[in-house]
């Protein structure tokens, strides 16, 4: 069950402050960070932007994100919102990212921020996400891309990698393809828009977009599909594995480096935040 969302009003007998929600999209270089979520071992990307917010702002706000990416995961659109009295609201909206960016360290920079629309949440406004994830294919890994790029030196067939693409697409049980987060979940089912390979010589590409996305889902669907390419399963395998909704019988699971949370989908006539501009409305366990 989710939990409430923090009351914006002060206690009864005191005059509420006004509050004002602000959205932000952040980009991030995973590598150095324990995930997203602020870590009782570890640092976590939210830790890194809470504090420079607090640099700012006295009430010190806390940051709700759309998204919980794990270690090693990177971002071009995590889009969160925090909430502030109006009367903190000092700094003109167009220099508050930079404002923001001069208490971040270089890996984490926040690319927009806006004022909410009304009832705007992070998370349970979303109506889905997109990630992309790299594979580089040639049997010399690309430098520049050791931190950002899974390298697969043997060759794999494109071909049966996206055929085996389109049995992911529509409303399946993902349970095959996503780890166990180490607490009760519900529903293992999610609809996935979107799962296709693109190719830029030795750089593959794998987009998928989904209402939602389970603990370690896109990664086990990528591995799973470079695993058809590498002549470990065929494409037909794969409804046989989301039919059988057992993780022991689905294909490896990625690496997390090679894996971009790329953009978040709202409801509007600007209907997505992320890379191009800077869950679903169930609560998911996500990457």
């Amino acid at each position: 069950m989710n939990p409430p969302e923090p009351s914006l009003s002060r206690p009864s007998g005191r005059a509420a402050a006004p509050m004002v929600r602000l959205k932000m999209v952040i980009a991030y270089d995973g590598t150095r960070y324990d995930g997203w979520q602020i870590q009782t071992t570890g640092t976590g990307v939210q830790e890194k932007v809470e504090a420079a917010l607090a640099a700012l702002f006295p009430s010190r706000p806390r940051i709700h994100s759309s998204s919980r990416t794990d270690t090693g995961v990177h971002a071009l659109g995590m889009v969160a919102h925090f909430d502030i009295p109006a009367s903190e609201c000092r700094i003109p909206m167009r220099q508050l990212p930079l404002a923001i960016n001069a208490h971040l360290p270089v890996d984490v920079r926040v690319l927009s921020v806006h004022r909410a629309p009304p009832g705007f949440h992070a998370r349970f406004s979303a109506l889905g996400k997109q990630y992309r994830y790299q594979v580089w294919n040639r049997p010399v890994m690309n430098p520049l891309l050791r931190f950002t790029a899974w390298h697969v030196p043997r060759p794999l067939d494109l071909a049966a990698m996206r055929a085996a693409a389109a049995h992911f697409i529509g409303t399946h049980d993902f349970r095959a393809f996503s780890a166990n987060p180490g607490h009760p979940r519900g529903s293992t089912v999610r609809t996935v828009r979107r799962c296709e390979w693109r190719r830029s010589g030795p750089l593959l590409t794998c987009i998928i977009e989904a209402d939602g996305f389970l603990y370690k889902m896109c990664r086990g669907l990528v591995g799973t599909m470079v695993q058809v390419g590498l002549g470990k399963y065929r494409p037909d395998d794969i409804p046989r594995m989301l039919a059988a909704a057992d993780r022991r019988l689905g294909g490896m699971t990625a690496p997390a480096h090679g894996l971009i949370l790329w953009k978040v989908f709202y409801p509007g006539r600007n209907r997505h935040a992320g890379a191009a501009t800077a869950g679903a409305a169930e609560a998911s366990d996500e990457e």
